[in-house]
């Protein structure tokens, strides 16, 4: 059967909104289809040369855009990149401001545009924020292997190749370093941020030592806290913090990290965790972004090193746990003892198996990914 990816999960959402004449702001990792998705509400079969097409990286859109001037006669303007500059906040709210009653305006970039437009006129009230997500188990119809594998980044997923993936996958990560936080940040040494990704991936499933990282580095404690922050907005990784009460004498600093592109960690049983907190992640923010629910993706550790992978809050209210394991093994012991002592409706065991089981004594699930992914509605 030939492998089809599925209309993406957030398509309906901003169809609404523009249809609202909200503005709409769509973050995400670097080639994880932002530009794809937003063409097709073009409806042209040459989306790059359509003149509602606008990419700061051209230099003739550049001089159009700094100019003031707009394409006339389109019911949707897309404006590609456009934070990479200073003033795109200005810019991009007197447009709005003016034509809103006849143009949609959507806005992608290969970073937080929430972080990105603060300062200055706000936007505030003008927009929505959409976070787009790599595919998912739910959005891509082959072998969960091959998300494992390849990424849920478009391009590597449907060539299905280990070559072009490594290939690609450092192509991507240069751009990010010598491109991306080039132009968006003020940083002296790239090189060390360079240094600071390697470092990374090792480290992925374990609480993340700055300390470690500022003696391998030999650099400030606050220098490396600051590379990781810019990684984070530029949707390299992302770090989740710890969940609990004194009741279990829960850490309270330790942080995990992990990466957006989970096909970058080597080791299996840490890239399946970063695999499924990935999808956890999805679906944080997507509640967020369709519904706005506060939500947040925690995991669970005490000072005894009792640990749970993942918990999702919802309104600072939990709403189920999740344990990772690659094979099909048996429940747990930190889960009954998590859920003793922690209001936690339900707990799922996660892994690559296919069987599925409810522990007696718990009520937790051991259960295959995939089926978890349909249970929760993870998009």
């Amino acid at each position: 059967m030939p492998i089809t990816i599925k209309r993406r999960y957030i398509e309906d959402y901003v169809k609404s909104d523009l249809k609202n004449r909200k503005m709409v702001f769509i973050g995400g990792p670097r080639q994880v289809g932002k530009t794809t998705f937003s063409q097709n509400f073009l409806k042209t079969t040459n989306p790059e040369t359509h003149p509602a097409y606008l990419n700061w990286d051209s230099p003739q859109v550049k001089s159009s855009l700094i100019r003031g001037e707009f394409p006339n006669n389109q019911k949707l303007i897309i404006l590609d990149e456009i934070h990479k500059y200073a003033r795109w906040r200005n810019l991009v709210k007197g447009f709005y401001d003016t034509h809103k009653s006849t143009v949609n305006i959507l806005v992608t970039g290969s970073a937080k545009l929430d972080y990105y437009r603060k300062g200055g006129d706000s936007l505030l009230g003008r927009y929505h924020y959409f976070r787009l997500h790599p595919f998912s188990v739910k959005e891509y119809n082959g072998p969960m292997n091959d998300l494992l594998l390849f990424s849920g980044f478009p391009e590597p997923l449907l060539r299905k190749d280990e070559t072009f993936y490594r290939r690609w996958s450092r192509s991507r990560l240069e751009k990010i370093i010598y491109e991306d936080v080039n132009s968006l940040e003020n940083v002296k040494e790239i090189s060390l941020i360079d240094l600071l990704v390697s470092a990374l991936p090792d480290r992925v499933g374990s609480p993340l030592s700055i300390k470690s990282l500022r003696e391998n580095l030999e650099i400030a404690h606050e220098t490396v806290e600051r590379y990781v922050t810019i990684l984070e907005r530029l949707y390299l990784v992302y770090r989740i913090p710890p969940y609990g009460t004194s009741k279990i004498r829960a850490v309270k600093k330790e942080q995990k990290l992990y990466f957006w592109d989970w096909a970058s960690v080597e080791n299996p049983g840490a890239r399946f965790e970063n695999f499924v907190a990935s999808h956890l992640l999805k679906y944080c923010h997507f509640i967020e972004d369709t519904q706005g629910h506060v939500m947040e993706l925690r995991f669970i550790r005490d000072t005894d090193k009792r640990e749970i992978d993942f918990v999702v809050l919802k309104d600072k209210k939990p709403l189920f746990a999740v344990e990772c394991k690659t094979g099909e093994k048996n429940l747990s012991p930190h889960i009954k003892y998590f859920k003793e002592r922690l209001p936690i409706p339900k707990y799922y065991q996660v892994h690559l198996g296919k069987k599925s089981f409810t522990d007696a004594e718990t009520g937790a699930m051991v259960i295959p990914f995939e089926e978890f992914c349909e249970l929760e509605n993870i998009p």
